[in-house]
């Protein structure tokens, strides 16, 4: 396989990958993103810890949608991410189920 077919490949993955993120996003409240990865969950618990004075983040996600090209199963039901990056958690909205 030549580089150009593994970067067409590639770019093919994250389209397929972002077609399923527009069809699924709606099914979750939160969009959380670190410094390794991009998700979708239903409950999010952000903790900040201090060990031996080096601050950390540690995330317990819940039914969650994990945004990775090389991981075949990216539904979860739980998930632990500990990273000494910043983390963001968004709530989603979801304008189409308010009431008018």
């Amino acid at each position: 396989m030549s580089a150009e077919d593994l970067e067409r490949y590639e770019t093919e993955l994250e389209l397929q990958l972002y077609r399923e993120y527009k069809d699924i996003a709606r099914q979750f409240s939160y969009v959380v993103e670190t410094e390794r990865r991009f998700y979708l969950a239903n409950s999010v618990d952000l903790q900040v810890r201090n060990a031996s004075g080096e601050v950390y983040f540690e995330l317990q996600l819940q039914d969650a949608w994990v945004w990775d090209i090389h991981r075949p199963a990216r539904f979860v039901k739980n998930v632990r991410v500990v990273t000494f990056k910043d983390v963001n958690v968004e709530e989603l909205d979801k304008p189409d189920l308010e009431v008018p």
